[in-house]
């Protein structure tokens, strides 16, 4: 059995801060890594200390072939979805429908660029798509990632403009957090994008959470499961963590900004698909 190792871009200077190859269809990738959960990628993952690798060959959530949701043509303006209440849903969301086998992957937008590249690189070869919130200020400095995360189908949102506690600033302060980001939202896509989640906190305060409606986001995103990634206790322990806790409609927080991340995505896609489970976008996780 071949087993190719995860490529890991440099680490980032700041660790506070986050050519596609063809693969095959769902259904012969399957076949070719039949075992591989005891004994292959999944396994070498889990084990102390073990190096993350997949095999090259191993696809999930359908044929490789068929044309990526959201894709548009050449030079059509991208237009990120506009957020919407959802009647059914509190206001504070942190996970979806239990009984039906989605779940959405949630990234925290920050950090070195090339690592958003590779994770949604990898995420689209393996037919997943993932939610994106980013922080206003590195939209302001990366403004192209906002058209590969929409061209590339997945969600785009708001983790307010400077990545700072949120939840303790005041209501002045708070509200040019939320709103900053979201007027980047709408200059690069003509929206504020679908999501908020608050900075340096799983969930909004009371406050935060009307400040936020008030800017038009009718939901505060949080979430079920913690990576912990931005630890940096090493890709195994991110995939064994993420595997461990994640199931049907579990919402789980990851970043862009850590090497941690990249190496352990393939791992923890290859598990998703063993175990049945289609990662989407929140906004198809909650549809």
């Amino acid at each position: 059995m071949v087993r190719v190792t995860t490529p890991v871009p440099p680490s980032p200077p700041d660790r506070e801060t986050g050519t596609a190859r063809p693969v095959p269809d769902r259904r012969t990738a399957l076949r070719a890594g039949a075992g591989l959960a005891a004994t292959g990628a999944f396994a070498a993952a889990c084990s102390p200390g073990g190096a993350v690798a997949h095999p090259a060959s191993l696809s999930r959530t359908g044929d490789a072939s068929r044309p990526l949701a959201g894709s548009r043509a050449p030079g059509t303006p991208i237009a990120a979805p506009t957020p919407r209440a959802l009647p059914r849903q509190p206001a504070q969301i942190s996970h979806g429908p239990r009984d039906r086998p989605r779940v959405a992957l949630t990234f925290h937008g920050q950090g070195d660029p090339s690592f958003a590249t590779s994770i949604l690189d990898t995420a689209e070869k393996a037919g997943a798509r993932i939610t994106v919130l980013a922080v206003g200020t590195w939209l302001d400095e990366h403004p192209d990632v906002a058209r590969r995360i929409l061209d590339g189908g997945h969600d785009l949102g708001n983790h307010t403009l400077r990545h700072l506690g949120i939840n303790s600033m005041s209501e002045k302060d708070a509200a040019a957090e939320i709103q900053g980001c979201a007027d980047r939202l709408r200059r690069l896509t003509g929206s504020i994008g679908t999501w908020f989640r608050p900075s340096r906190a799983p969930r909004a305060t009371p406050l935060v959470e009307r400040l936020a409606r008030r800017s038009g986001y009718p939901h505060v995103l949080s979430y079920d499961v913690d990576s912990l990634d931005h630890t940096s206790p090493g890709a195994a322990a991110v995939t064994r963590r993420v595997i461990g806790e994640i199931r049907n409609g579990s919402v789980v927080s990851l970043h862009f900004g850590y090497p941690d991340t990249v190496a352990a995505l393939p791992a923890l896609l290859h598990e998703l698909d063993r175990r049945g489970l289609t990662a989407v976008t929140t906004t198809e996780l909650l549809s």
